[in-house]
């Protein structure tokens, strides 16, 4: 019971997660400007490729479809090897990623008085850290 829930709501996060990148791969700008690591003096940042969005939109869309598989809402016939890697890996990339690289990125990182670094440590990272941990509960519970 526990484990469908968590898996509606992983599910329901990486939809949304895949819709913000949608969003901004069709050239939309809300939150741009929170997403993106920058330097200490917030002045410049990284451009992102339009086709980096658009994997990131689309490995986040099955990412959701994969947690929907799980509890038998999508019936996708996938190797039983893949399914159970996936269902690791997931939680495991999040982990790393709540982390972070020590620098710009993370619970360890240097730079904190930027708008990403704030919005990273407000939003980015818990959000991370509640995907891994639930990730891994559907995977124990299961």
């Amino acid at each position: 019971m526990i484990s469908t829930i968590l898996c509606y709501i992983l599910s329901l996060i990486f939809a949304i997660l895949s819709g913000f990148h949608f969003y901004w791969l069709f050239g939309g700008t809300w939150g741009v400007d929170q997403v993106i690591p920058t330097k200490d003096d917030d002045s410049s940042s990284m451009t992102i490729p339009r086709f980096a969005t658009m994997v990131v939109a689309l490995g986040l869309l099955a990412i959701a479809t994969l947690y929907l598989m799980k509890v038998g809402t999508v019936d996708i016939n996938l190797p039983a090897w893949l399914n159970q890697f996936a269902y690791w890996f997931v939680p495991s990339i999040f982990l790393l990623r709540a982390i972070g690289d020590f620098r710009y990125v993370g619970l360890f990182k240097k730079i904190h008085d930027t708008k990403f670094a704030k919005a990273d440590s407000r939003l980015f990272s818990p959000l991370c850290i509640f995907i891994s941990i639930s990730g891994f509960l559907v995977q124990f519970l299961s």
